[in-house]
């Protein structure tokens, strides 16, 4: 396994303090405040850690309260709230500084066979077609903060490649009015154990990336433009059928409304044959708070 997997699969492991407290150490990608993607992988691998192996992660609701502090650890408490014959529910609750940062409900079930049809897969290109991020950057480092250049052009735990387009069709130091929607390959860059826990709380951390700034697209912004303030607000996922996270999985996002300076996003992660294993949606805050002046260093 590759050092940056190896460092993102143990910063999700967590330290077991008591049988329901854990602790997580945080990690600076270079926006200020911690990765929301962090936080949900982290609070799913809690609650994971308080149920059965034979029960499976199927859905998680959960809320961002506050922006996470990326020098200080953060402490997941869990309720265990029901353990059932079919299903156990848990409640997860984010802790720095003696305030909730986050929280989750996450529901558990016993594989069970039933009846079986889903959406299809959209057309999209090969990952192979598409830029990767560290691709989509190289050459413009110059225009990021110096952290978030380091973090950018150095190499990931997760590779992304935005579907069929060149990096100038969907720049953020630019961007043009387009339709509502992208898609996304998403890879581990290495090869993980055979754990299904594991994968879900990697694809937890995964799905957060590129998620609510699709509700920009319209509106000619982007996350780098000046004044510009976007937050996760709450995310929801649903898992349908069994995945690996070191193999390709596409994300196709859309945004159905904005308004209030909220976004709405949701998402279908499908299996590079055309499963779909995973449903998402998210709300966030996107405010403008100056005139649309392009970010500058």
């Amino acid at each position: 396994m590759s050092h940056v997997l190896n460092e993102l699969v143990t910063l999700l492991a967590l330290e077991r303090l008591e049988e329901n407290l854990f602790r997580g150490q945080s990690q600076d990608l270079g926006w200020g405040a911690v990765f929301g993607g962090q936080v949900l992988g982290q609070a799913l691998s809690a609650a994971v850690q308080t149920v059965g192996r034979e029960l499976q992660v199927h859905s998680l609701h959960s809320f961002f309260l506050r922006p996470g502090d990326v020098t200080r650890p953060i402490v997941y408490e869990v309720d265990r709230i029901r353990d059932g014959k079919s299903f156990a529910t848990r409640r997860i609750v984010a802790i720095q500084g003696g305030a909730a940062i986050f929280n989750m409900a996450a529901s558990f079930q016993r594989r069970e066979e039933g009846f079986d049809h889903q959406d299809p897969m959209p057309s999209a290109p090969p990952p192979e077609e598409c830029p990767s991020d560290r691709e989509r950057y190289a050459g413009r480092g110059a225009q990021l903060p110096p952290l978030l250049r380091e973090r950018l052009l150095a190499p990931h735990p997760i590779e992304i490649r935005i579907v069929g387009l060149n990096p100038q069709d969907d720049d953020p130091f630019a961007p043009a009015e387009r339709p509502p929607a992208r898609m996304a390959w998403l890879r581990a860059t290495d090869a993980l154990p055979d754990d299904p826990a594991l994968h879900a709380y990697l694809l937890a951390y995964a799905s957060d990336y590129a998620f609510v700034t699709t509700a920009l697209l319209p509106h000619g912004v982007s996350w780098l433009t000046q004044g510009m303030q976007v937050a996760s607000l709450d995310h929801v996922m649903w898992f349908h059928r069994p995945f690996r996270v070191d193999q390709w999985l596409l994300h196709v996002m859309d945004s159905p409304s904005a308004s209030g300076s909220r976004g709405l996003v949701r998402g279908r992660v499908f299996t590079q044959d055309g499963r779909l294993v995973a449903s998402t949606a998210q709300e966030g805050l996107i405010r403008l708070r100056s005139a649309r002046t392009p970010s500058t260093p």
